[in-house]
């Protein structure tokens, strides 16, 4: 693995309009996994309006339908599709990269959920550690053929600054033996997403494929704080180690965090 450290002149305020300006993805196919509301539609707007062909996998059908529909109107792509992904369906996501036909140029593992009840899968798993990590685990693996056959492919997966605060519960990842608590779940949840991108980075190097995370701040008027109560929010261990101010500081809406010329 190159140890050249990648610098950038965009800083926590820049825009996806301004990242992306002068931009062609002209040939380039893309796949934005929870498009279908917060910043997922964001980043896949401003994916189709450079020319990417985007996916946008979604577990709500008709929610992806009227996102496409209104990228396509707001960008002029022909290209915005829709594909049915249910991350916490081992099956599902295996469906999803079986079907996947030709070269992959982008993958952006967006979706997720946050501080829910404690909740299983059939196969008993923890809901936060299967949708958050095991289905992007399963889908970028099952996907891998076609980013390497793109050549000089990009990986980038939503994280958060709550890695910092959880392990991976590696002898009791589904709160078997610990008592429940959705924030540590989340944060291990989180924390699994960096591993891999780590690991991911240095093993399909030689396939030219750059894995990478984020942190996209914290953003209130997404879905992904649906299971928090009008009072509730992160517990104060949430603050980011590198800063001095909690990260309640600074609360961002999808736009500002990804301004593509959101409507109004």
């Amino acid at each position: 693995m190159s140890s050249s450290r990648i610098t950038t002149p965009f800083g926590a305020q820049s825009t996806a309009t301004e990242v992306i300006a002068g931009v062609d993805l002209s040939g380039r196919r893309a796949i934005v996994t929870g498009a279908s509301s917060g910043i997922g539609v964001e980043t896949a707007r401003a994916l189709a309006s450079a020319g990417a062909e985007v996916t946008l996998a979604v577990r709500n059908l008709e929610a992806g339908r009227h996102t496409a529909e209104d990228i396509a109107a707001g960008t002029g792509s022909t290209r915005v599709l829709v594909a049915p992904l249910d991350l916490a369906d081992q099956g599902a996501v295996a469906a999803f990269a079986a079907s996947w036909d030709g070269p992959l140029h982008i993958l952006v593992n967006n979706a997720g959920i946050m501080a829910t009840p404690q909740m299983r899968t059939p196969r008993g798993w923890e809901i936060q550690f299967a949708t958050n990590h095991l289905g992007h685990f399963a889908l970028a693996t099952g996907l891998h053929d076609a980013l390497a056959a793109a050549g000089r492919a990009r990986v980038v997966v939503v994280s958060s600054v709550g890695h910092l605060n959880g392990e991976v519960l590696f002898d009791d990842i589904n709160f078997e033996r610990h008592p429940y608590d959705p924030w540590a779940a989340y944060s291990q949840s989180k924390t699994a997403n960096i591993l891999f991108i780590v690991e991911a980075a240095r093993r399909w190097e030689p396939d030219q494929i750059a894995v990478n995370a984020l942190n996209p701040g914290r953003i209130a008027t997404t879905k992904l704080s649906r299971y928090l109560g009008e009072d509730s929010s992160p517990p104060a261990a949430f603050v980011s180690r590198t800063l001095d101010a909690p990260i309640r500081a600074i609360v961002r809406t999808p736009c500002t965090t990804l301004s593509t010329g959101c409507p109004s």
